[in-house]
């Protein structure tokens, strides 16, 4: 791939295969000296983690290295991550990996100098103005996959192990300073996996344009990001080697999470409780529910995904769009149902409670009440749509 450019929307983002090599240069720009890398407990010994630390201690850097990260990042993980980063006298953070390397990084930096309880801080009304800005680390965020966004994002997605509830604790200063996108970094990772975040990419930008709410900035961002995704994750299943094909995945990421400012809706409210309680893959989670929920809210949407279907080279109908979503799912082997994802509905009524007050279902299209939520669960369940 030999296309790079620098971007300042919404932070300073190095783009570009190979750019990874800028990250001594970027930690500087952060006015980082001594980081502590986050990560996950099953990237931390992979080439593409070793291969970073060993550019960083080549160049004179000494760096420390926090991976007790669940694949679902629970707030034990980031209480022992601010521990390590205060015993090690690490003075800002390098969120390194999926979702739950950068959400925990990113809140561990933020945590580091704060003296109130985490929750404290969770995304309601004006509760980030409880925090310190004085004590909030700065961070430089290096994605390995394409799929959350969160690189780019003000917040973090944190489990309540007490309640089994996903909670997103944000605060602006959260925002990373300097993020390094380099799709390089994203080849190694499992089918599996990539087939799973780019579902959750989809999922962010599908979801922001579709909210409710008046926010074309978002929403133009957003419909370049489905045309991404659906465009090139096949690309990338085909030919795991196709780093142009990666690059634009990373692209409708970022692009994904810029949007999702706006909102998101009943994928991410349904599929938050269900990876709470059953620990499945979020985005692939996402995937399964995509098509349901896209039936459940029809009558509100019909005319955006008409225009949104056109934008892609399909057929400008709504049908038209919900077969290539399916068509795709089919085709890179995404469970159909949630019984074929192992989720049983024995805790069904938990799950409709806990999707109507998550925090991102207030973007849905149409009011998600419980029988609405719990409709889309049993059809979800049976591949009802």
């Amino acid at each position: 791939m030999t296309t790079k450019a620098n971007w300042n929307y919404p932070t300073a983002v190095k783009f570009g295969a190979g750019r990874i090599a800028e990250l001594p240069e970027a930690l500087k720009t952060a006015g980082i000296a001594r980081p502590l890398l986050v990560t996950d407990a099953g990237l931390v010994n992979l080439p593409v983690t070793q291969n970073t630390l060993k550019l960083l201690r080549d160049a004179g850097i000494e760096v420390g290295v926090f991976a007790d990260v669940k694949p679902n990042p629970i707030s034990a993980n980031v209480n022992a991550g601010i521990e390590v980063l205060r015993q090690g006298g690490h003075d800002g953070v390098i969120a390194f990996g999926g979702g739950s390397g950068l959400d925990t990084g990113k809140v561990i930096a933020f945590m580091a100098g704060q003296t109130r309880p985490m929750w404290d801080f969770e995304d309601i009304g004006d509760w980030w103005t409880r925090a310190d800005p004085k004590g909030i680390f700065p961070i430089v965020a290096v994605p390995t996959t394409a799929g959350t966004g969160s690189e780019v994002g003000r917040a973090g997605v944190i489990t309540d192990e007490t309640t089994h509830t996903k909670k997103v604790i944000f605060h602006p200063l959260m925002m990373p300073r300097v993020v390094i996108a380099d799709p390089e970094l994203t080849v190694g990772m499992p089918t599996f996996i990539t087939v799973g975040t780019g579902f959750d990419a989809l999922a962010h930008c599908l979801e922001a344009y579709c909210a409710k709410g008046y926010h074309p900035l978002a929403d133009g961002i957003a419909v370049e990001g489905v045309r991404l995704a659906l465009e090139n994750l096949p690309k990338v299943v085909e030919d795991p080697n196709d780093i142009e094909a990666r690059g634009h995945l990373m692209s409708a990421a970022a692009m994904g999470a810029a949007a999702f400012q706006k909102g998101l809706g009943a994928i991410h409210s349904l599929s938050h409780p269900v990876g709470s309680l059953y620990d499945t893959h979020h985005g692939m989670t996402n995937a399964v529910f995509m098509p349901y929920v896209l039936v459940a809210n029809r009558d509100a949407i019909e005319a955006k995904i008409a225009r949104l279907a056109a934008y892609c080279g399909l057929s400008p109908n709504f049908d038209s769009f919900l077969r290539a979503i399916n068509g795709l799912r089919a085709r890179l082997n995404v469970p159909n149902t949630l019984k074929d994802f192992k989720v049983s509905g024995e805790k069904r009524e938990l799950i409709g409670d806990m999707a109507i007050v998550d925090p991102t279902a207030g973007g849905n299209p149409v009011e998600l009440t419980k029988k609405l939520a719990l409709e889309i669960f049993d059809r979800a369940m049976e591949g009802r749509l």
